[in-house]
């Protein structure tokens, strides 16, 4: 199974700035939370997507290096 690009995940623009990314992480992060989404693996899925996303664009070398 191939990634999504995190963008896309997160549903920002390429050139999104560190607000927009941890604004748009905290609300899907919400929506998909594994707490508010008891036994629903799919939500689960997309939470440690949505994170997985986060952590690479929010850290300015692993963002240039996804990038690239």
């Amino acid at each position: 199974m191939s990634k999504r690009d995190y963008y896309e995940v997160l549903d920002v623009a390429r050139t999104a700035d560190e607000a927009e990314l941890k604004s748009a992480f905290r609300k899907l992060a919400m929506k998909y939370h594994p707490d508010r989404n008891p036994n629903d693996s799919e939500a689960e899925a997309r939470f440690k997507e949505l994170n997985e996303a986060y952590q690479t664009l929010s850290d300015s070398q692993k963002r240039a290096a996804y990038d690239r």
